[in-house]
């Protein structure tokens, strides 16, 4: 089984979230769909921005702990180097021809 810490973002350089989930298509489905109620919903924090997977539950909530205690502009960082556009990975990942993540 796979771990994902994952991060969302309301816009591009917006509100920052930080999760951990073991199905991330699913999760970010939820925040999407504004069905889980707190941080995300509250603030319009839906935009898929980053993600690594894990395959140890420990190491995925290690990683999560850590990156919550960062400074911004490290997370900023840390997204515009895989994804500089901070575009929505969600869509891409939603797309027939991409593998599926579960």
């Amino acid at each position: 089984m796979s771990y994902f810490v994952y991060i969302l973002a309301s816009g591009r350089h917006g509100t920052l979230y930080v999760g951990v989930t073991n199905s991330l298509e699913s999760r970010v489905t939820q925040h999407k769909a504004k069905e889980v109620a707190g941080f995300t919903k509250r603030y319009g924090v839906d935009r898929l921005v980053w993600w690594r997977a894990y395959g140890e539950v420990t190491e995925a909530i290690h990683f999560e702990k850590q990156l919550k205690r960062w400074r911004r502009e490290w997370k900023v960082r840390l997204i515009e180097a895989e994804n500089p556009d901070w575009g929505d990975l969600y869509l891409t990942m939603m797309t027939p021809d991409q593998p599926r993540l579960v």
